[in-house]
């Protein structure tokens, strides 16, 4: 997902780790379930979390079946209204026939929007399947066979051949699974359905912004079931504002030119604060007794001043020179730690999770001949089922430690929340959610 589905908000993103790592599991690194080819989807484009209406404002809730006459009347009305949406717009009738005359309604697309998947994986299954030998290799391979459309997007925008080998090789597997729905069925199912009809409407109007202006035909354009398109997932949207013509044909094609498609994804990072002078960071060592609560996103120094408090790299080199440094411990205390940086960061923006940022990084270093993570991860610890965290943010509440209204999700205030009740037993308050809290917290009067 560019910035890229800011992944379907915080939900989704959760649902497209679990469905890339379901993929990974059978094939070197594709990020789509076998069953509906998919990918992950821009940040930039982070769709609204309060839900609009369907039909005179009435969200569609039910399960949708595109043989169920009722639904489909309903559907056809929707795309009816919205093309005199798009009319007002300024979307010409040759446009509108062509793009959504034949437009499906995509049950599936539904279904895959609305799932909350009730097991996760740790970050260090997730990273063991994808930066597989596998993918080092076949990101190294590419790499060398596409150098100068790596190159040249390299020197024009200053973002480095292996992060781009990365980005592309978790979005489509290195170009081999980036979707084969089409982007307007999917918009306009989700549309339709009305969760997120105003997101859904704006990628809409921009897909069809893209086939008037000639830039692509619109047979071509298929991607994941939230419309993400092209080998690196662009949303319509995405691909309007950074997308870019490469190879000097008149067309932005980030479905067959891998000049544009490389230099887009390297406009993209570029545009969000990609700053080349700088590395995205580095795993460190942590001097003894670092209170884990530093280790926040929100706390940034100079490489100079994290120097000073002790922190050091794993060979003992100097510190990489980074203007905004934090602290990253992606599996609490007890895992590695990593000084990342602003372009750490940026790569945040394409895809809104710790565990895709992270990996971009890490993969793009092995890519670059870079070493492996040195420290343990805490494998005798396993991910909480979300049944399980909301067990977790229910007793942090009853406590008095305020973690929010419960959703099964693990941010910001549930973290914080965690961090004050393990402070009041007197353990590291690094905010890393554990089945041993768990059931301290439930057993504890």
């Amino acid at each position: 997902m560019p910035s890229r589905l800011s992944h379907i908000h915080i939900q989704a993103s959760t649902l497209v780790t679990a469905l890339a790592l379901a993929a990974l599991s059978g094939c070197a690194s594709s990020p789509a379930p076998k069953v509906a080819p998919t990918a992950t989807t821009p940040a930039n484009a982070t769709p609204p979390a309060a839900p609009a209406s369907a039909i005179e404002g009435q969200a569609t809730t039910q399960p949708l079946a595109n043989n169920d006459a009722t639904v489909n009347e309903r559907f056809a009305q929707w795309v009816a209204n919205f093309r005199e949406t798009a009319r007002a717009a300024g979307i010409d009738e040759a446009t509108l026939h062509a793009a959504l005359d034949g437009v499906r309604l995509r049950p599936r697309a539904v279904e895959l929007d609305r799932a909350q998947p009730e097991f996760t994986r740790t970050l260090w299954d997730y990273l063991d399947a994808i930066i597989s030998p596998q993918r080092i290799a076949a990101g190294q391979q590419k790499l060398a066979q596409l150098q100068p459309e790596a190159d040249a997007a390299s020197t024009r925008y200053g973002v480095p051949g292996p992060i781009l080998m990365a980005v592309w090789g978790l979005e489509s597997n290195y170009g081999s699974n980036y979707g084969d729905v089409p982007v307007f069925d999917a918009l306009a199912t989700l549309g339709f359905e009305g969760r997120r009809e105003a997101w859904a409407r704006s990628e809409l109007l921009a897909a069809l912004k893209i086939v008037q202006r000639r830039e692509i035909e619109k047979d071509r354009m298929v991607g994941s079931w939230a419309g993400a398109m092209g080998q690196t997932q662009f949303m319509p949207s995405s691909y309007l504002a950074y997308a870019v013509d490469a190879d000097g044909d008149g067309r932005r094609d980030i479905w067959g030119s891998m000049a544009d498609v490389l230099a887009s994804t390297a406009n993209f990072l570029a545009r969000s604060g990609w700053r080349a002078e700088e590395p995205w960071g580095t795993e460190v060592q942590l001097p003894a007794g670092f209170d884990p609560a530093r280790a926040d996103s929100g706390l940034r120094q100079t490489s100079a001043q994290w120097a000073a408090e002790g922190v050091r790299t794993m060979d003992d080199t100097p510190l990489p020179a980074l203007a905004d440094a934090s602290v990253l411990q992606p599996a609490g205390a007890r895992g590695p730690a990593f000084l990342v940086g602003r372009n750490y960061r940026t790569v945040l923006r394409y895809n809104n999770s710790t565990s895709y940022a992270l990996t971009v990084c890490l993969l793009a270093q092995r890519i670059a001949g870079g070493a492996t993570v040195q420290a343990s991860w805490p494998r005798d610890l396993r991910a909480l089922s979300r049944s399980e965290v909301l067990a977790l943010q229910t007793a942090l509440n009853r406590k008095g430690f305020e973690s929010g209204k419960p959703d099964g999700q693990v941010g910001p205030a549930t973290r914080s929340a965690l961090q004050q009740y393990q402070r009041s037993i007197g353990l590291p308050a690094d905010g890393f959610p554990t089945a041993d809290l768990l059931t301290r917290l439930q057993q504890e009067p």
